[in-house]
């Protein structure tokens, strides 16, 4: 039985466009939503209880930066919100503008302000801007010659100058849930007069090629529509006629920080199913498996230790292993030692110990070693004392002296504390003992 697609009014909150009944626009741009409230996957900021439905309804729009990902309507909402404030919208891309550019623009918004209208100037791709550029912004945000609105895929903590930021306020957007791409879906069908011929698999299926992106999800049913197919597409039908969108990732941007997080946490959760998980999205992206290696090798002494001293093995061969195998035949020796730092026991003593023991050691100077750890090749070093009253541990009972091994001035300090999981459960177990025997021949 045919899906019954929603009216349009149901849909946009007016009648659909003409060109999305065929028109000559791309579908993405002729379903464009046509009011706030339309707007989809964003109810926190537009919804009724949102931040931009309030800021409206207070008749104070403040300068904003608007940060998510591709393809969940950055660009709609500031056209929709000059529309709300009764604002000239200009838009321009950083990619593609320069300080010409912008000095015209300010300008003309200038003289608009003059007669009695003011502007709001979109820039997508705000990040591109550099600092000196960005700081072109700050005078007219500030007298309220523009009210800026500013689009970006990237953290804007990272990306943006700190005095432009005192003077915006950051909004994030969603990456668009299946729900949302299923409106979207509805509205694509709406808006042809006709379901998308997909078995409800593929439909699915599509949902997720989109990965979150509102734009690639219509783009992607215009194809599906232009096939003019007359039967449902299966999944591989599907596949076959539209390009699986690529995984967002940047390997030297907040998306590569973000996923090396993610993987380090989940093996240090001990979870190797989700740790696999955000290791093979770091690879499917590009990532330099080289690098996973070495952030692993990391792993193994920080969060491993000596509650299990093969970790550090492991890694170092997994590595060799891909250094001579190289991708795609390697990255299963990564894979596989992602599993065994998952699954090891966990214990960061020694990272905590080794911690404590600098902060020690800047703290103490230059004291010099006890005199009698010391070696004494020479006479004038002996007549000093040196090496006087040194126990040669093998010598002693149980291959233990108990001696003093800290410069004068300071007292004994326990810095390394094994947890007891893993190897260092044997450990602990020799430490205690030297303990006591320690406080015995004091």
């Amino acid at each position: 039985m045919p899906r019954q697609s929603p009216s349009t009014d149901d849909l946009f909150g007016e009648t659909l466009p003409p060109a999305g009944r065929g028109g000559a626009a791309p579908m993405a741009e002729a379903l464009r939503p046509h009011a706030l409230s339309a707007v989809v996957g964003q109810d926190h900021l537009v919804g009724p209880a949102g931040s931009l439905t309030r800021m409206l309804e207070r008749g104070s729009l403040a300068s904003l930066i608007l940060w998510g990902p591709p393809g969940v309507g950055k660009t709609t909402i500031a056209r929709l919100l000059a529309d709300r404030a009764g604002l000239i919208f200009v838009q321009i891309s950083a990619v593609f503008s320069g300080v010409a550019d912008l000095k015209r623009v300010f300008e003309e918004a200038t003289r608009r302000r003059r007669t009695g209208d003011r502007t709001l100037l979109f820039v997508d791709e705000i990040h591109r801007f550099n600092r000196a550029q960005q700081d072109g912004f700050l005078p007219v945000v500030e007298d309220g010659t523009i009210t800026l609105v500013g689009a970006t895929t990237e953290n804007p903590s990272f990306e943006l100058n700190g005095a432009l930021l005192s003077r915006c306020q950051v909004l994030v957007l969603k990456r668009l849930d299946d729900a949302a791409l299923e409106l979207l879906l509805a509205r694509a069908e709406a808006g042809a007069g006709t379901s998308l011929p997909l078995s409800p698999a593929a439909r699915a299926s599509l949902r997720a090629m989109a990965d979150g992106d509102g734009r690639a999800i219509l783009n992607m049913a215009e194809q599906v529509f232009a096939a003019r197919a007359t039967v449902p597409l299966d999944e591989a039908a599907l596949t076959d006629l539209v390009a699986r969108r690529a995984a967002l990732y940047d390997r030297d941007r907040e998306e590569h920080y973000n996923l090396i997080s993610a993987l380090h946490k989940s093996m240090r959760g001990s979870d190797p199913d989700a740790a696999l998980y955000w290791l093979a999205r770091m690879l499917v992206g590009g990532e330099d498996a080289r690098y996973i290696a070495r952030r692993l090798t990391r792993f193994a002494v920080e969060d491993i230790g000596l509650a299990d001293p093969a970790a550090l093995t492991q890694s170092i061969a997994a590595w060799e292993a891909y250094e001579r195998l190289g991708s795609p035949e390697g990255d299963l020796a990564i894979a596989q030692l992602v599993l065994y730092l998952a699954t090891a026991p966990k214990s960061n003593a020694g990272y905590r110990a080794f911690g404590a023991a600098k902060r020690a050691a800047q703290g103490t100077g230059s004291l010099p070693p006890p005199a009698h750890i010391l070696n004494a090749p020479t006479k004038l070093m002996k007549d000093l004392g040196y090496g006087t009253g040194y126990a040669y541990d093998h010598d002693t009972q149980d291959a233990f002296s108990g001696q003093n091994y800290f410069p004068d001035g300071i007292e004994r300090t326990q810095f390394y504390r094994p947890q007891g999981r893993g190897h260092e459960h044997e450990i602990k177990r020799r430490l205690d003992h030297w303990s006591k025997l320690r406080e015995e021949r004091a």
